[in-house]
């Protein structure tokens, strides 16, 4: 699968690095995602009416993209918010040892 069809980047965002590095944790184990990048990122965005401004912890998830059922319903449990981000990024190309990495880490 070297054109990156069945690959994505999935995001979400916690409240906190230990929920993030704690998340990031449980998806390696279960090979959920082959890597996962966590970035203190600040937020900006309408919840319930309010304008919210907050610090939050982004999680780049590097996965097959045939898991992404299982990675969304992983961190629906998992998560402390009530509506959490969780958006998948299709990857359109990647370099070949690179996707294959990703198969060797991550359940076919």
């Amino acid at each position: 699968m070297n054109d990156g069809s069945g690959y994505a980047v999935v995001m979400t965002t916690v409240a906190s690095e230990e929920e993030a590095e704690e998340l990031a944790a449980k998806m390696l184990s279960r090979k959920l995602g082959a890597c996962i990048q966590v970035l203190r990122v600040r937020s900006f965005y309408k919840w319930k009416g309010e304008t919210c401004r907050d610090s939050e912890w982004l999680l780049l998830i590097k996965t097959r993209a045939a898991l992404y059922g299982e990675l969304e319903e992983f961190v629906r449990q998992n998560h402390g918010y009530e509506t959490p981000e969780i958006v998948q990024l299709p990857v359109e190309r990647g370099f070949s040892r690179y996707l294959g990495w990703i198969d060797e880490n991550t359940r076919p």
